[in-house]
């Protein structure tokens, strides 16, 4: 309630509401739609099939606006930061994804994101003021506080239902990214997005227009909760995956172990094992005609699924299931130790996982309630096994608590997989009033980061725990071999192979039983031996160069300070590393190239690229030169006063076929 009366055009609009919702859209009457519905002759607009809302042909100037950010390394909040190759980046995600697009283009196999759902409850990032310059739009989202947190009053707008573009909001802020992230996919990629009711339908149909309505996998229903609304109500358990790639043509899905629900449809037996049914007579698939005589003389003659003579070898060979009664027909044998698992449409088992489940398992981790609603990372491991192989790059630029860097890293355990993961949230500040503000975790950024760290703490507590009683295993072995052959010597008669005395068949049994658990623990162990257990933090900052301001009007005075800026084109508060950070990047290397820093110069994967950041003289250069790099980047006021190094160091260079650049 407002306070407020209603008046006599809002009490028309709201009867008009009633009796013609269709007309209405995002809260507004559509004249046009309005127009038709009453039998108005009428030609829409641009009538064709399309998906349009409010902003989107500005939405689409804020895609291809370029960014002047980097990423800067924070190897203090870092675990193993050289060796590494996960990537946890802090930032504003359209932003990273734009920074990351030379980098990772077409280098990305698997994207899972839980974006906002569009709840009317959601603050989230969109651009509601087109008008807007760059630089009015990342001041916005840079805001900060004192202690140099991003303000969520700067950053975040919340999202209501009474908004007069709540849809085109939320499509606003979901198409630029959707566009972005495609782009990083791999040709056989595959993203995954978790969505409810509210958004389902034009996320879809967004979808549908960004990565090609041919390129649409599977519209995934996932039981997200076991509460059930009151009696006389629809029971709102249920969540979507939609699941596109980048190119039909080329995907490639992985099955998943049969779920228990699944297992229970091999409720057959037979002396070879369980098995389900398999249809042979089928009305429209079949596609042959030929006589099969029942076990009880009845004639069925088709359309079969198979040739006769398939069916007539599975029958010989008892693959056959023939029933009687009112299903008097034959069907195959489906045997469950035969089946390579499922690609399921519907996850509507205990093993996806549910929103309780991940709750408590987060609790767990942190000992306290941290963060509401995390994702199940049972659920993200099903989606890493059916769309990632075990050397893939899997993102998720929603990071939220860190679900799928702990999913990467599970799945990873369990299979010996070597996958890396690069997840991007935003620093948003937690409430004040929250457990997790009060426990020390100012921004989600930081839950999600000690989440992490906590997961690898675990793993390698587990590793520990493995190689201690591999030891001790090993050892009591040895002392069961020595006993064994103590008792050898002193009674030889126990060993008479025809007629093997119970002690020592029980010493046999204790030493068998100690050996199958040393080598599965050495299993467990080879993989866990296999996994990252670290990540790298790097965080969304503005360019270690000075970027040109564009002088409104004639200013020569203006002007002239312009120029002066640009004499020392490096920011007062850069660094040199994270200038080779930003130069990296924008070399199109990727964050975990490795960077080697030698007095005067880095070198970046091995020769690939050269960085003259400090300073320069001949030695330097015929040093640089000696290491044979493909190019060269310096800084130009290096060469301030010594205009004959720069000369004979960029003829140098193209007389070695190297390219030279200076900034």
């Amino acid at each position: 309630m407002d306070g407020t009366s209603i008046t006599p055009e809002q009490e028309k609009i709201n009867a008009l509401r009633q009796l013609l919702p269709e007309v209405f859209s995002e809260g507004k009457i559509d004249w046009e739609k309005l127009k038709a519905t009453l039998g108005e002759d009428i030609n829409f607009v641009n009538e064709r099939y399309v998906l349009n809302w409010a902003g989107k042909s500005d939405a689409f100037k804020v895609l291809q606006t370029p960014t002047t950010k980097t990423l800067v390394p924070a190897k203090d909040e870092s675990v193993n930061f050289d060796e590494t190759e996960n990537i946890f980046i802090e930032g504003e995600n359209l932003e990273v994804l734009k920074v990351l697009q030379k980098s990772y283009f077409g280098k990305v196999k698997m994207i899972y994101i839980d974006p906002p759902y569009n709840t009317g409850n959601d603050s989230f990032i969109y651009p509601d003021k087109f008008s807007e310059t760059l630089k009015q739009y990342q001041e916005r989202v840079g805001d900060k506080d004192e202690e140099g947190y991003m303000t969520k009053d700067g950053m975040f707008k919340k999202n209501s239902k009474e908004n007069g573009q709540y849809h085109s909001n939320w499509l606003n802020m979901m198409m630029p990214r959707l566009y972005l992230a495609k782009n990083l996919l791999r040709q056989d990629g595959v993203i995954f997005v978790s969505i409810d009711d509210n958004e389902v339908h034009n996320l879809r149909l967004l979808m549908n227009e960004i990565f090609g309505e041919e390129n649409f996998v599977s519209e995934i229903a996932w039981r997200k909760s076991d509460n059930q609304a009151n009696i006389g109500q629809i029971a709102r358990v249920k969540e979507y995956i939609i699941c596109f790639t980048k190119s039909k043509d080329d995907l490639q899905l992985n099955k998943i172990p049969l779920t228990d629900k699944a297992k229970k449809e091999y409720s057959y037996k037979d002396e070879v094992g369980n098995f389900r049914r398999g249809i042979l007579l089928h009305k429209t698939r079949g596609r042959h005609f030929y006589d099969v005589t029942t076990k009880n003389g009845n004639i069925l003659n088709g359309p079969w699924m198979l040739k006769q003579d398939t069916f007539i070898k599975l029958d010989n060979e008892n693959k056959i299931l023939w029933t009687s009664g009112g299903d008097e027909q034959p069907y195959s044998k489906i045997y469950l130790h035969e089946s390579t698992g499922q690609i399921a449409n519907d996850f509507w088992d205990t093993s996806f996982g549910s929103n309780q489940e991940a709750s408590l398992a987060l609790e767990s981790l942190f000992e306290q309630r941290v963060f509401d609603f995390p994702k199940s990372t049972k659920l993200i491991k099903n989606l890493i096994t059916i769309g990632s192989q075990k050397e893939s790059i899997i993102l998720d630029f929603f990071a939220g608590s860190g679900s799928t860097a702990q999913a990467v890293l599970d799945s990873n355990k369990e299979d010996g997989g070597n996958r890396k993961y690069i997840c991007v949230q935003l620093p948003e500040l937690c409430d004040e009033k929250s457990e997790a503000y009060k426990a020390g975790y100012k921004t989600i950024a930081e839950i999600s980061k000690e989440r992490i760290r906590r997961v690898i703490a675990k793993i390698c507590k587990r590793k520990e725990h493995l190689e201690t009683n591999i030891a001790a295993d090993k050892k009591v072995v040895e002392l069961f071999n020595a006993k064994f052959e103590d008792v050898k010597k002193k009674n030889p008669q126990l060993f008479d192979t025809k007629n093997e005395s119970p002690e020592i068949e029980n010493i046999k049994h204790q030493i068998s039983q100690v050996e199958e658990k040393i080598n599965r623990y050495s299993e467990e162990l080879i993989k866990i031996n296999n996994i990252d257990l670290g990540f790298k933090v790097l965080k969304l900052e503005d360019s270690n160069f000075k970027q040109w301001q564009q002088i409104e009007g004639k200013d020569a005075k203006a002007l002239a300070e312009q120029m002066k800026l640009f004499v020392d084109p490096v920011s007062e508060n850069s660094t040199i590393e994270n200038m080779a950070y930003e130069l990296l990047l924008k070399s199109g290397k990727d964050l975990n190239s490795k960077i080697e820093n030698n007095d005067g110069y880095f070198l970046v994967n091995g020769n690939e690229l050269a960085l003259i950041l400090e300073n320069v003289s001949q030695e330097i250069v015929a040093e640089v030169m000696s290491k044979h790099p493909k190019k060269v980047i310096a800084l130009d006021k290096l060469f301030k006063g010594n205009d004959q190094l720069k000369t004979n160091t960029v003829l140098q260079m193209r007389d070695a076929g190297i390219e030279f650049k200076t900034i």
